[in-house]
């Protein structure tokens, strides 16, 4: 019998002709949810230099690590407190089920943190859950409520997002009921596509005009942030900065989404290792290192991934993908109903077909009933308390007392390509790739 050597082109890989045929046969480009699924530099490719002799680490048991986190000092007359340096990004309900949403908010608030709206307006049941809500400014204005403006806690200005910077949101019909559709004014179960950019300004000097008119309208008692994607970092922070912000949030290209095109996902942006580096140096010389505050979000999994990211100067983090997978996404039952979708527990990313097996990702009652809202919320409770004593145990081990005080000589890079994002030595070395050549 003769025998077959099978070989797979590097570039032609089955994934990829998979995807040509699929353009094939539906004419259209994919649309996904998750975030980007290619490897990128990451916190990962970080570790700490912890206290020996040269510095002594904290006890644990013994001695505090505050985690006290202050958001929008620059103008606000009441800036967001926060108990913790961990914050849930926008995400909207329309994206995920009003069970969701109400989870996070109560998680959020047990755990003295805020969370965020997301495009398609104000959720009752959310503002109800949240002590500390940040309401979103969106292109779309779906749902946008000025008398919402004096219920929220914060201003979030949404130019970008990390998953789909330059692009717009989408909302598949089947999605959109007739409280979504009624929150937004849209048609019920009809495809909703968001514009890409607001409506009312064309440049960052209309941004400073939207800025003055939010505060204007809340008598400047609450902060306004601007989120952006990680694109060009340095320029659009500091033209945020001069349009007045408070707060900036950065989402790099690993952030999550409920539905866009995998194109953009996979093609679009820079990480969040280099988009916070970048970030950082911007504020510094823009003279407002410290009094505007820096949120990094996107990809966030753990307490050391907040832990590296406030040792390279962030202020705080934001999570969105790892909460929902706290509260059960991906989680191995239900198994016929990933099945029905083609898909394996682990391996799902099908949050835009509305289907989603434990009632996360969608608007179908009957599976939005497999997510109790009480053990939904003890879930992400857990996590964030856990990510809160990881960040703890790094910090009391690298000698500080104060979750704020870690700084980036704790820190060195394992890879020459994080080294030259990150800007530290390689491990071992004083050698800075892309500095000391």
């Amino acid at each position: 019998m003769e025998r077959r050597i099978l070989s797979n082109s590097s570039t032609f890989t089955p994934e990829v002709i998979h995807a040509i045929q699929e353009r094939a046969e539906l004419g259209r480009y994919a649309i996904r949810g998750f975030g980007a699924f290619r490897h990128v530099p990451r916190f990962d490719d970080l570790v700490f230099l912890t206290a020996s002799l040269t510095r002594l680490p904290l006890e644990g048991y013994r001695e505090k690590c505050d985690t006290k986190t202050v958001l929008g000092k620059r103008y606000a007359k009441r800036p967001m407190e926060l108990e913790i340096p961990i914050t849930i990004a926008g995400m909207s309900f329309g994206a995920l089920s009003r069970n969701a949403k109400v989870a996070l908010g109560q998680a959020a608030t047990s755990m003295g943190t805020s969370t965020t709206t997301g495009d398609g307006g104000m959720l009752p049941e959310e503002r109800e859950a949240s002590k500390m809500l940040v309401y979103q400014c969106l292109p779309s204005r779906y749902g946008f409520n000025p008398k919402d403006l004096k219920k929220a806690d914060a201003i979030e200005i949404v130019v970008g997002q990390g998953a789909k910077p330059g692009g717009g949101g989408l909302l598949l019909g089947q999605k959109v009921n007739s409280t979504v559709a009624g929150m937004r004014t849209l048609p019920e179960g009809v495809d909703q596509r968001s514009p890409c950019r607001h409506p009312d300004w064309i440049g960052p000097d209309d941004l400073r005009i939207k800025i003055e008119e939010l505060r204007e309208a809340t008598d400047w008692e609450i902060p306004i942030y601007v989120k952006m994607g990680a694109t060009r970092v340095k320029d659009d922070v500091k033209l945020a900065v001069k349009a007045g912000a408070d707060v900036i949030v950065l989402d790099g290209m690993e952030g999550g989404t409920a539905a866009t095109q995998s194109i953009f996902q996979e093609n679009v942006g820079i990480p969040t290792l280099p988009a916070l580096v970048q970030a950082v140096e911007a504020l510094k010389e823009s003279g407002v290192y410290g009094e505007v505050q820096l949120i990094i979000s996107g990809g966030i999994r753990s307490g050391a991934d907040v832990a590296k990211a406030l040792a390279l100067g962030a202020d705080a983090v934001s999570i969105g993908t790892a909460s929902l997978i706290a509260m059960g996404c991906n989680k191995p039952i239900y198994i016929e109903d990933y099945h029905k979708l083609g898909t394996e527990p682990y391996h799902c990313h099908h949050c835009h077909t509305g289907l989603c097996p434990v009632g996360i990702t969608t608007q179908d009652e009957d599976l939005m009933a497999r997510l109790p809202v009480e053990q939904a919320t003890i879930s992400v409770a857990n996590y964030l308390q856990a990510m809160v004593m990881e960040t703890q145990a790094l910090a009391r081990a690298c000698g500080k007392s104060n979750v704020h005080n870690l700084e980036r000589e704790d820190l060195v890079a394992l890879t020459l390509e994080a080294s030259a994002m990150a800007k530290l030595p390689l491990a071992g070395t004083d050698f800075i790739m892309g500095e000391n050549q």
